[in-house]
């Protein structure tokens, strides 16, 4: 079973409202200690990686315009996550680090060397979550004169891919880099190409910047569920993030099956994909402790704040809906299909849409004793989720919760390591350091 921590570099990620509590360091996210602090923490507990969300723009959808956003530090102010990575690679020596970076926010030529950077800074611990951004404001921001299409986004992430894959893979040959220092010989040239891609969206020369790193080309993550985003997962990545239903096995059952039998298609293997799904643990001592916590963490938490995520996220601005009307009275004509489907998500057609929205953010809850908790995460585990993105409601406290609590347990049962493999991150995943010849980057290597 495999574990991440699920973070972001802002005041509030996914619990909004929370900040404002005493045992919470998010406050602190502009400063190193408090992310090497939690760096060590994950590390002690064994989980696999750090997973570090992020945003290229605002979520402004909510009441017309981003100042809930703004209010509430939903994802706003937000720090590059990259930047975070070397001070925590510094403190630790098994511990990944995922950060997310969208196709759209920089070249691919700039970040194949941004990459590779932090690939040799952290002796091959690094991932990379490919996303392809969804705010409108992002766009608006980076002068794209409004967000591309969903399908042409996925179009242009293929080719973003085809480059990268290209100067991490195909630029160096392995014996390129000699250090011969007696004939003053740092590298052949004879074995540093060019790419000379040129595509619809990049004209790219190169070389590649960068020698070879540990990986070459990064663990890659990839969190996309629709359609065309399945299709792309298939092709590229190695490890998914998905968000189904706790009351639902069945459902993440069937995404893990349709993206691994297209990456058969796609000439991968099913053990090629892994899948991890996104859960907030709340941990007791017993389960009323556990209950009561959940409550308070409800209680404290910020509706407005949440409605602007869920505003932003589905391109509806849900401040426009009565949130003390009963879900029986709305009118389905007047509505959106994705509120008209929250709506229908909901067994209890008398409560009203605000019950809707807290009902949801109680499902996002894993809420227990270790045992229990341990229980809930093997039923995932047997149904063929292979870890757990791990949500934060208080930071560090979530993790070190979880991590003296749940993690013993699951150690005990023989589903979590008690040490790590060695060797960079890939390999402690998947047995080796570069990706197999069977994915589409393998074509571009040379030799």
């Amino acid at each position: 079973m495999l574990l991440n921590a699920f973070h972001m570099n802002c005041v509030s990620h996914i619990q909004h409202g929370l900040w404002v509590r005493d045992d919470t360091r998010q406050l602190e996210y502009t400063q190193l200690e408090p992310w090497v602090e939690l760096a060590q923490i994950l590390e002690k507990g064994c989980f696999d990686a750090l997973f570090l969300a992020d945003v290229i723009g605002l979520y402004d959808t909510y009441r017309g315009g981003p100042e809930t956003s703004i209010l509430e530090g939903m994802q706003v102010p937000v720090n590059d996550p990259a930047l975070l990575i070397p001070a925590m690679a510094h403190v630790t020596e098994h511990l990944g680090f995922a950060f997310t970076s969208s196709v759209l926010q920089t070249h691919p030529f700039t970040f194949a060397r941004q990459i590779s950077t932090l690939d040799h800074l952290t002796r091959g611990r690094v991932a990379w979550n490919v996303v392809t951004s969804y705010l409108s404001n992002a766009a608006a921001s980076l002068g794209l004169g409004g967000l591309p299409s969903h399908d042409e986004r996925y179009e242009r992430a293929d080719e973003y891919l085809d480059v990268t894959y290209k100067l991490w893979e195909g630029s160096w040959e392995d014996d390129a880099v000699l250090r011969d220092t007696q004939r003053r010989m740092y590298a052949d040239p004879a074995k540093v190409h060019p790419i000379h891609h040129a595509g619809k969206h990049y004209e790219v020369v190169g070389p590649h910047l960068c020698e070879p790193s540990p990986q070459r080309t990064p663990l890659l993550f990839q969190a996309g569920s629709s359609t065309r985003g399945r299709q792309f997962a298939a092709k590229h990545a190695e490890c998914v993030f998905i968000v189904t239903s706790r009351s639902s096995l069945s459902g993440s059952a069937s995404i893990i099956q349709d993206i691994r039998t297209q990456a058969v298609r796609q000439g991968r293997r099913p053990e090629d994909v892994r899948f991890f799904q996104g859960l907030t643990p709340v941990v007791g001592g017993t389960e009323a402790e556990a209950k009561a916590k959940e409550a308070a963490f409800i209680e404290q938490a910020n509706m407005e704040g949440s409605l602007a995520h869920m505003s932003g996220s589905i391109g509806v601005d849900l401040g426009t809906i009565n949130l003390d009307q009963p879900l029986a009275t709305f009118d389905f004509q007047s509505v959106r299909g994705s509120v008209k489907g929250l709506i229908e998500s909901s067994p209890d057609k008398s409560a009203t849409f605000r019950d809707l929205i807290r009902s949801r953010m109680l499902r996002q809850f894993l809420t227990g004793t270790p045992e229990q908790i341990a229980d809930e995460l093997q039923a995932w585990f047997e149904a063929g989720v292979d870890g757990f993105n791990l949500v934060y409601t208080v930071t560090p406290g979530t993790f070190v919760d979880f991590i003296d609590g749940v993690v013993p347990v699951l150690q005990a049962r023989g589903l979590v390591q008690r040490a790590y493999a060695p060797g960079p991150l890939r390999q402690k995943l998947f047995g080796e350091a570069r990706l197999p010849k069977r994915h589409p980057a393998a074509a571009y290597r040379r030799g």
